[in-house]
């Protein structure tokens, strides 16, 4: 059996508590809540935050309910309530900032290209290859961008495989000497 340490503190403090039990509240939470969390839901993004929030506005209207004189004007103090809760909750939010002496991106590993200088290469490599003979482009095209072998190449152009090497040769001499393509790095 525990006995209080304190019985005079603890009866003390009871009349000092002053439970308020307003039925006009309830009721006006009963027909309003369903419109009033649509409002709090237009504040915040997550449904359960709104519910949280409606909530802390609520208690903030119950808390004050004898001073509200204008019981018409609830639902405006209810929003004003709503909105003052979530700025203030906006203002209290942590922000997880920290300076350091590093960036953290990643450095390039040695011999990656810059990705946008991939892609202009690449562009002027297909210009280029535009510009070849048309019989020239299809051998480079096939040889090359979809990986058939010089015997499959002619077989598909229905040329010997000698005419294919030669084309492509040639082709590859057109490509090298290309002012828009530019030397190797």
């Amino acid at each position: 059996m525990t006995t209080p340490v304190c019985t005079s503190a603890s009866a003390a403090a009871a009349p000092a508590r002053q439970t308020h039990s307003f039925p006009s509240f309830a009721s006006y939470v009963r027909a309003r809540q369903p419109v009033l969390l649509r409002t709090a839901r237009s504040l915040t993004a997550n449904p359960s935050d709104a519910e949280d929030l409606l909530q802390t506005a609520l208690t903030k209207t119950y808390v004050a309910w004898e001073r509200i004189e204008d019981h018409r004007a609830l639902d405006g103090y209810v929003r004003r309530a709503l909105l003052n809760t979530r700025t203030s909750q906006w203002r209290k939010r942590r922000v997880d900032e920290f300076v350091c002496d590093e960036l953290p991106e990643p450095e390039p590993s040695p011999g990656a290209a810059d990705p946008a200088e991939r892609q202009a290469l690449r562009d002027a490599m297909w210009r280029a290859i535009t510009r070849l003979p048309a019989r020239q482009r299809a051998m480079v095209v096939l040889r090359y961008y979809e990986d058939l072998s010089e015997a499959q190449t002619a077989e598909v152009l229905g040329v010997s495989v000698g005419t294919v090497k030669s084309a492509v040769s040639r082709a590859l001499g057109k490509l090298r000497e290309d002012p828009e393509l530019g030397p190797v790095r």
